[in-house]
């Protein structure tokens, strides 16, 4: 147990919220372990934040584009040093496998590395002009202050790929971590202060979303809102930001699918679904929810899956034996089970799991079974909302056109995979398929930090984030005519 309370931290200052409320956040693989208290903030709370962020924005922005990038480097100095104490601050606030926590943090690095690396690179050009002793040329200039709300699934990952580019670019940040998972968020605010960030250019106030989440959106001072979440929220965030026409970036649901063709390397394909499917609990928004498998090899290749899924160690994040760990949260335990239970009533068929696990060591954890269902049908519920949880609903199809038809029968587009040795059939699947990240022969999972990332229909609105998409997204384009 720790009495350690983490503030807000707001103008260069760690600040005590004028409620003067608190909450704890306790291991969810042990929620007897309580590992800190945050702060129940308000709104004042937040309108001093912007304050804050407006008052060194034009100081920020007239800082050397290559200045901002060194504050970087130094941050990802600071965040190897810090390695193992933020991977292991990752499972015990959001209870992933270490593993998985470790790559969090090399993924963390990776983005801020290159963000840092773009504070040389954040080119404009000139153009010929039609006109007689004219020039022609384009720069970019930061929106100013910017708003980044983060979920609580990747505590470190998802706050590192906004807050770098909005940083490198100029802007003075205004940041709300989740509500569930803020600890490792704010150690990243502790490392950019360590790194000598000016005070008032990265601000983080804490509390709940449905009490101060609009002070982040609604603010005219608000120029831009980077935000991951559900569909829900990210579709009110963009029809709030538009009344003051704010610039608006919403990365959100998935219901990712991978396509088995009876061509393709069965082995990797079932090692591919086990990954995608049952990684960090199935907590991802580019997790494998779906697969859909070829008729020829349906049989041999489902059998196979739910044998290699009963072997799946699930245990505390913390233990190296485990290969899958627990849930986030209880809210998170009663939807999947609650989606467990719809699925059986409406009528597909369970082949593993399906309910928590309550063997001793494991009832004061939120741990559930990784969970197959097959007979599924494409209008079935646990077929089309994202469950966003360890269980994945299986598919038969007769050839490439079936299989893409039933990927795409969904309101979500973010992210997708194929299995085909035939190179016909994966440009068809290329071409034909609906979503904004395209995998072949590879997991339905992530993505790397200098290619854009975000997905289409309900799964995304706006700029992709990371890559050169981030810069388009946190700046705006200028052009600029002289006449000499």
């Amino acid at each position: 147990m720790t009495n350690i309370l983490y503030k807000n931290y707001v103008n260069g200052e760690w600040k005590t919220c004028k409620s003067k409320k608190s909450y704890a956040i306790y291991n969810p693989a042990n929620t007897k372990e309580k590992i800190g208290s945050v702060q129940y903030s308000s709104d004042l709370d937040v309108a001093e934040a912007i304050e804050a962020a407006r008052q060194s924005s034009k100081t920020w922005s007239e800082t050397p584009a290559p200045q901002r990038a060194d504050i970087l480097f130094k941050a990802h100095r600071i965040i190897q040093n810090r390695f193992d104490e933020l991977a292991e601050s990752i499972t015990l606030e959001e209870g992933k496998c270490i593993g998985d926590s470790e790559a969090e943090v090399k993924r963390s690095l990776a983005v801020i590395e290159f963000m840092a690396g773009e504070g040389r690179r954040m080119h404009g050009y000139t153009a010929p002009s039609e006109s007689q002793g004219t020039l022609d040329y384009t720069y970019r200039k930061p929106l100013g202050v910017v708003s980044v709300i983060t979920p609580w699934n990747f505590p470190l990952a998802i706050p590192a790929w906004k807050i770098a580019p909005a940083l490198v670019c100029g802007n003075t940040v205004l940041f709300k971590p989740a509500f569930s998972t803020p600890i490792t968020a704010i150690k990243l605010v502790e490392i950019f202060e360590q790194a000598g960030l000016p005070k008032g250019v990265l601000n983080v106030v804490t509390g709940s979303s449905s009490e101060i989440g609009s002070s982040f959106v609604e603010n005219e001072i608000v120029k831009g809102i980077s935000f991951t979440g559900s569909t829900e929220v990210g579709t009110e965030i963009y029809n709030m930001a538009s009344k003051s026409l704010s610039k608006v970036q919403c990365e959100m649901g998935g219901k990712n699918a991978v396509i088995v063709m009876d061509d393709g390397n069965l082995e990797k394909a079932q090692e591919s679904i086990l990954q995608g499917a049952f990684g960090s609990s199935g907590q991802r928004c580019t997790a494998t929810s779906r697969a859909i498998i070829h008729q020829n090899v349906f049989d041999d290749f489902v059998k196979g899956l739910v044998s290699e899924t009963r072997k799946i160690s699930v245990g505390p994040g913390l233990n190296r034996e485990s290969d899958m760990s627990c849930l986030a949260s209880r809210q998170q335990l009663n939807q999947i089970q609650e989606y467990v239970d719809i699925g059986i009533n409406e009528g597909a068929t369970l082949l593993t799991g399906g309910k928590k696990i309550v063997d001793k060591g494991y009832e004061d954890g939120y741990f559930f079974e990784p969970t197959i269902f097959k007979d599924v049908e494409t209008n079935m519920r646990i077929a089309k909302e994202e469950i966003f949880g360890p269980v994945l609903t299986i598919f038969k199809c007769q050839d490439i056109d079936q299989a893409i038809a039933i990927s795409n029968d969904s309101e979500f587009g973010l992210s997708s995979s194929i299995y085909t040795e035939n190179i016909h059939k994966a440009f068809t699947y290329i071409e034909q398929i609906e979503t904004g990240i395209i995998h072949v022969n590879s997991p339905t999972l992530g993505g790397e930090v200098h290619m854009p990332f975000g997905g289409i229909k309900s799964s995304g609105i706006g700029n992709r984030e990371q890559g050169l998409e981030a810069i388009e997204f946190f700046t705006e384009i200028v052009s600029v005519y002289i006449s000499h």
